[in-house]
């Protein structure tokens, strides 16, 4: 049977997602936004190049629509605005909080037993805004952080030794922000600690670039964000999730006590596979690993508590 998956917003990253499900043959895709056309137009582009890159998955994009992502078995929730000039964080949470728990309930009424991937920013707490709003159970609801950090901390350390990508392991945790926490002691190159290999000051300079991955492309850009790594980074959630392949992935979960953090999404290692996050594999950390942890919990739980102030 095909899978059938969503992506909701037809900007960068839910258009280049798009491609690359259906390129990967993960099954049919529609693509859903409220601008008129867009949609529609960037899935028959899309379309017009399967007979080139040989793949039969249908791509459809509707404006508005949600019936037509009925039954859907994943949907990747990328809607949201990005912070413009002379926009407060307030003004931002308040509108993409608004923005993607209208696309939860609309997901929940004509897909009911989909698994939820979000990537909208800020990306923790549009989780718990995701959660809240869909009625979901908590396996089902996934934020896409730490795949992607971790990629970027990977790309950094390869380039730095001048490596394959594909020998490199890494592990990032905590909050997508200035509060991550990219944990050197797991990160390996074909199975040799990056301790090993590089001095701390080195692997210092990587774990900051790493914090400031999308800020520095932000930077390079002048207008707009980084699409194609995030694009990536929720195709592999979702190629994992259909293929059921029990794969470890460090994802933004809903922790009830693991890691000494209740109540809250925040990124850990997690085992994806059919049912979405199957397990929340904890990981010894040290003293001040957990710390790092918890400060970017605090900084993740201000978020929330910020929403729920914002909502009155």
């Amino acid at each position: 049977m095909k899978h059938k998956i969503a992506v909701v917003g037809a900007g960068n990253v839910g258009a280049t997602a798009a491609m690359r499900l259906a390129e990967k043959q993960l099954g049919d895709v529609v693509i859903v936004d409220i601008l008129e056309g867009v949609p529609a137009g960037k899935a028959l582009d899309l379309t017009e190049a399967a007979p080139i890159e040989k793949h039969d998955a249908k791509i459809t994009g509707v404006t508005g629509d949600y019936s037509a992502a009925a039954n859907a078995d994943i949907v990747i929730i990328t809607a949201g605005i990005p912070r413009k000039p002379g926009m407060s964080r307030d003004d931002l949470l308040a509108t993409n909080m608004g923005i993607v728990s209208g696309v939860a309930k609309s997901i929940a009424a004509v897909a009911p037993e989909s698994i939820l991937i979000i990537v909208s920013n800020p990306l923790d707490a549009m989780c718990h805004a995701v959660f809240e709003a869909s009625g979901f159970p908590k396996n089902r609801v996934i934020g896409m952080a730490g795949v992607l950090d971790s990629a970027r901390f990977r790309a950094f350390i390869a380039m730095e030794l001048n490596v394959s990508v594909e020998n490199t392991h890494a592990f990032v945790l905590g909050g997508h922000g200035d509060t991550m926490v990219p944990l050197p002691r797991y990160s390996t190159v074909a199975g040799i600690p990056i301790t090993e290999l590089l001095s701390p000051s080195k692997i210092e300079a990587i774990v900051q670039r790493t914090r400031n991955g999308g800020a520095e492309i932000v930077g390079l850009l002048k207008t707009g964000s980084a699409y194609y790594a995030p694009a990536s980074a929720a195709v592999e959630m979702a190629e994992a999730i259909i293929k059921d392949k029990h794969k470890i992935l460090p994802c933004a979960a809903y922790l009830e006590g693991e890691y000494g953090i209740k109540d809250l999404f925040i990124g850990v290692p997690t085992k994806l596979g059919a049912a979405g996050i199957e397990e929340i594999v904890e990981i010894r950390l040290t003293d001040e690993e957990a710390k790092a942890l918890q400060r970017s919990a605090d900084a993740v739980r201000a978020l929330v508590k910020d929403m729920e102030r914002l909502r009155g």
